[in-house]
């Protein structure tokens, strides 16, 4: 089902479900919990908008900053797909690969960057950009965004009903699906990579 602006309503569903597993905002909560009683409060129209504008910034001149560096998005989204993989491991298996330095300020950072617009979430972006069409990224990550601000806004609500049991569902879950979708898009672009 498609609109004459390019809409494909499977590639938006997709496409937010790819950053959903990425971005793992429920997964986060508990850091989001931690900041908020370090420093009180946390701004989150702030965080959210300013996560959204560098997801799009990135989404847009991401692809001229590998050009001019002299790597095509086939390659960069091979790469995407080990950092996919690996970061669905962590979620499935709960493990700690890698995490970025908590700092101890809130809001911009560490929750819009790198927490919700991280290394992953750009890595992501790129990648999807190489199968995507750019108007439906774009809808996927204001989704997102607004999750993110649900989320951010009523944080402590979302945890005490859930729980630690229904986090840790929730991200076996999700670490499924980035895992086959990072198998996908390894599959798609390393062909690319030999033409």
């Amino acid at each position: 089902m498609e609109f004459d602006l390019g809409f494909d309503w499977r590639e938006i569903v997709t496409a937010t479900m790819v950053l959903f597993a990425v971005i793992d905002i429920f997964g986060s909560i508990p850091i989001i919990i931690n900041l908020r009683n370090k420093v009180g409060k946390i701004e989150s129209e702030k965080a959210s908008i300013v996560a959204a504008v560098i997801m799009i910034a990135f989404l847009f001149v991401g692809e001229e900053i590998l050009k001019l560096i002299g790597i095509d998005v086939n390659s960069f989204a091979v790469a995407g797909s080990f950092v996919l993989f690996f970061l669905a491991l962590e979620m499935i298996l709960g493990i700690r690969l890698y995490r970025d330095e908590e700092a101890s300020t809130a809001s911009i950072v560490p929750i819009a960057f790198p927490l919700i617009a991280g290394a992953g979430t750009m890595t992501t972006l790129l990648s999807l950009r190489a199968e995507y069409k750019t108007i439906n990224i774009i809808v996927a990550i204001a989704l997102n965004i607004i999750l993110v601000y649900i989320v951010l806004k009523a944080s402590a609500k979302i945890e005490r009903i859930i729980g630690p049991n229904g986090l840790g569902i929730i991200r076996k879950v999700f670490g499924v699906v980035l895992l086959a979708i990072a198998v996908k898009l390894f599959a798609t672009n390393v062909k690319g990579l030999f033409e």
